[in-house]
């Protein structure tokens, strides 16, 4: 009988076959709950993330009509948001002045602060002036993104005794804790999101006792780091993507889910590196076979909401501004470095729902049959041809949008920075509305280049864009990143699967190193590690699909203004911080 392996991405599951192929999916909405006086705000529930998990579980069941005993495997990414529960698992509330009026016994609805919630910005601040060690591996600068300034936020505002019990996790930590019952964490989300860097690297103990006193968290080091998962070979169990985590799926969640107790689960990781697992084994057009030395040169960017770009190399590469160098991050021994961007198809979404011309291209696009995103591009090829304009970004040549709206990721790590837009006329028309949203793809594709530039300029060899998530359906953004980044575009053989695929992946790995044995040290974890290694890149190639390429096709005129506006990008950089420095000293 063939085996089947789930993927589960936050609320979404997929049931995947051995050869990569999705047999079905299901997806359920989850809330985001934001504040009506603080924008910083965003909360989720994990409560309600595991029911959708459960229900879309037990639908790709049924609709592929699948027992669950040929389900072997099944693996868990999640954005690297902070979920909080005490410590026998009862959700905590995160939300602000919620404390008083909410007994910490009971379960609370929103225990979840989303990696978009910026509400910690004063203590990534004073993280930042810490000088530790620590911010090396970040990039020289930690994003209030990450989790460790969220939990001070929390130690500062949350009742003594109710922080004092509280459990903090990386979302995909808690996944595969409330899917087995077992605490130990991955490599993944410790060393990318929660200021661990691993044993050995620079002198590294793995936990930085001197750092978390310093800034603060000085009960963390009194218990042994006990609410963010232990020491490691003490009190705490650090697994590499795909190991297998305790005996499997507990009795309870496998209920939950649909699924048999036992059912080996992979150690998660957080669903950037997801989309990574999921797209850089892909052979290119052409090419015959892919090895683990290819990863070097293709960059995964991961494009939905924000826009995550994640790429391997052999050897620790350092570049200010963007996350990383991460050992072990996925594979054992190998180091990722992670770029980003904080709002791209969200951005996108947000200069389109803004112009005044937003309601009457939504009825056109309804009228027509089509979605706007598409009609949208026809109107610009139509603008094209009645202006004999000899390519599109022609028809923006005076239009410049910087698209930092929700600060910079990187490669400047200012979550100050804010948008700009230069070319504004007195324009209600949906012509109008066309031409930002061109803009603005031009935006995102300028600032890919910026970060590419970056990591190349301190030594990663990138040849190559590997690209996954809903914005792969933006067909003319595809071709301004190949154009602009003047790199071949590698697009997945599906666009919406290619992470929760990635997650299945880490299932069917766990479920071929399962037969050794429950992983109960951490010298036993070390030991499986290197083997897993080759086990999950083996799996990556049997369940990796080909896509197809976009290679850069510009005329040598599109790339002279392509180059003008890349050099403008960059001024729109130094004059917004000249402004700023200029406006604050004014008044001092």
């Amino acid at each position: 009988m063939p085996s089947y392996y789930i993927g589960v991405d936050v609320a979404r599951a997929a049931l995947v076959d051995e050869k990569g192929e999705v047999v079905a999916e299901s997806t359920y909405n989850t809330t985001t709950w934001r504040s009506e006086t603080d924008a910083n705000i965003f909360e989720q529930s994990t409560t309600q993330i595991w029911d959708c998990i459960s229900k879309a579980c037990k639908d790709v069941l049924r609709e592929s009509k699948v027992s669950n005993k040929d389900v072997k495997g099944i693996g868990f990414d999640a954005t690297c948001s902070l979920a909080v529960t005490t410590t026998s698992g009862v959700p905590i509330s995160v939300t602000p002045g919620s404390w008083a009026s909410h007994s910490s016994d009971q379960p609370a609805e929103r225990n979840i602060i989303l990696w978009a919630d910026h509400r910690a910005y004063k203590e990534a601040n004073e993280i930042n002036s810490s000088g530790s060690m620590v911010l090396k591996f970040v990039g020289g600068t930690m994003s209030l993104e990450m989790e460790i300034p969220k939990v001070l936020w929390l130690k500062r505002n949350m009742p003594k005794e109710v922080f004092e019990k509280a459990m903090f996790f990386d979302l995909p930590d808690w996944l595969t804790y409330k899917a087995t019952g077992n605490t130990a964490r991955s490599n993944c989300s410790l060393a990318c999101k929660c200021s661990y860097v691993p044993p050995g690297v620079e002198g590294s103990e793995g936990w930085n006792k001197e750092f978390f006193t310093k800034i603060g968290l000085e009960e963390f080091v009194k218990s042994d780091f006990a609410p963010v998962g232990g020491i490691p070979g003490k009190t705490g169990l650090i697994l590499t993507a795909g190991q297998p985590v305790g005996s499997g799926l507990s009795e309870a969640a496998a209920a939950e889910l649909g699924l048999l107790p036992g059912t080996a689960v992979g150690s998660g990781v957080i669903d950037a590196y997801a989309g990574w697992v999921g797209t850089v084994a892909a052979p290119m057009e052409g090419q015959k076979e892919t090895d683990l030395e290819d990863s070097k040169h293709r960059l995964a960017a991961i494009a939905g909401t924000s826009t995550c770009h994640i790429v391997q190399s052999p050897e620790p590469v350092f570049v200010p501004g963007v996350w990383g160098p991460y050992q072990h991050a996925v594979f054992p021994g190998y180091w990722m470095n992670e770029g980003g961007q904080s709002s791209t198809g969200q951005l996108l979404d947000f200069m389109i729902d803004t112009h005044p011309a937003s309601t009457r291209l939504k009825e056109l696009a309804k009228e027509k049959g089509t979605n706007h995103f598409s009609l949208l591009t026809e109107i610009l090829e139509e603008m094209a041809k009645e202006q004999k304009a000899p390519f599109l970004s022609y028809l923006t040549k005076n239009i410049q949008l910087y698209p930092d709206l929700h600060g910079n990721r990187s490669p400047l790590a200012d979550n100050t920075m804010t948008g700009m837009m230069i070319g504004m006329k007195l324009d209600k028309n949906i012509s109008d509305l066309a031409l930002r949203y061109y803009a603005t793809g031009e935006a995102i594709a300028l600032q890919t280049r910026q970060i590419i530039d970056e990591m190349n300029a301190k030594g990663h060899q990138i040849k190559y864009i590997f690209m996954s998530g809903g914005l792969v359906k933006n067909k003319f953004l595809m071709s301004l990143i190949a154009d602009i980044c003047n790199v071949p575009v590698q697009l997945p053989y599906s666009h919406s699967a290619s992470v929760v695929v990635g997650a299945a992946m880490l299932g069917a790995a766990a479920y071929a190193e399962s037969s050794t044995g429950e992983i109960k040290t951490q010298e036993d974890a070390e030991k499986g590690s290197y083997g897993m290694k080759e086990r999950l890149w083996k799996v990556m190639l049997e369940m990796s699909k080909p896509g197809t390429t976009v290679a850069p096709s510009a005329s040598e005129k599109e790339l002279k203004l392509l180059k003008v506006k890349y050099e403008v990008f960059k001024e729109c950089i130094e004059l917004q911080r000249k402004w700023r420095k200029n406006v604050d000293q004014a008044l001092a």
